[in-house]
């Protein structure tokens, strides 16, 4: 089983709170989309990103000066944004972090997939961003079926906590074999499930702790997950997309 989140816009550069097992598995591919935002002007590059000119500066001159082997931050301490805010990894246990270790994935634009413990560098470049490398018009065709073939293992089972951006990138792909299964946290509005980003990456984030505290393997166990209001919703959930819904 494999749990698939999405990384987050902000990023930091420290920490050895986590020993860094090691490179990431796409490291070449990486080398290469690096140096093509090195070819990209200032103005090219803040309109790939799609951000202000403070941002843009900042991530241009990351990868002016980008060394991807010495990247020594661990990727799931990396990302700041509020899903792994909540997921709190610094306060892992042991077991926890070894859980994460073997179950979790990140999906990446810029890496692919990253395992939690990868070292990396600070990066900016989403998934959906505007980059054609060769013959290969975005970032979906760059990758191709990589990401889900890695995060493929021998029960085919994955538990699908990213953002449509990403998760797009493993669903092309999947057989009828697998079982890849969508969690949704949401409100009941006139009689329809609705998201609210900022709670749903919390609530994504809430998840992957409790998972890896209480160290899930059978699914059903996800039923019993309570955080932020959310309880599990027999009703509105499929046999792919099991809907947690807010009861505050």
């Amino acid at each position: 089983m494999k749990i698939l989140i999405s990384p987050a816009k902000k990023m930091r550069e420290n920490s050895d709170i986590f020993p860094a097992d090691s490179l990431p598995q796409f490291l070449e591919k990486t080398r290469i989309l690096c140096r093509e935002i090195q070819k990209l002007s200032l103005e090219e590059a803040r309109a790939l990103w799609k951000c202000n000119e403070k941002l843009a500066r900042i991530n241009f001159e990351r990868f002016a000066e980008m060394d991807l082997a010495g990247g020594a931050t661990q990727a799931l301490l990396a990302y700041e944004g509020l899903q792994y805010q909540h997921m709190a990894p610094v306060v892992f246990t042991k077991k926890a972090a070894d859980y994460v270790r073997e179950h979790l994935r990140i999906l990446s634009g810029f890496y692919g997939v990253l395992r939690p413990f990868d070292r990396v560098t600070a990066y900016r470049l989403e998934m959906q961003a505007s980059l054609a490398v060769g013959d290969k018009k975005n970032l979906y065709e760059f990758w191709g079926d990589q990401l889900y073939q890695s995060v493929l293992d021998e029960d085919r089972v994955m538990i699908n906590l990213a953002s449509k951006e990403y998760s797009r990138a493993v669903e092309k792909y999947l057989q009828p074999e697998d079982r890849f299964l969508t969690l949704i946290f949401g409100e009941l509005a006139d009689g329809k499930i609705r998201q609210k980003g900022t709670l749903a990456k919390m609530a994504r984030g809430e998840m992957v702790r409790y998972m890896a505290e209480n160290q899930v393997e059978d699914l059903e166990k996800l039923k019993a997950f309570q955080a932020l209001g959310y309880e599990y919703s027999e009703k509105y959930s499929r046999e792919n997309q099991w809907v947690f819904l807010s009861v505050t």
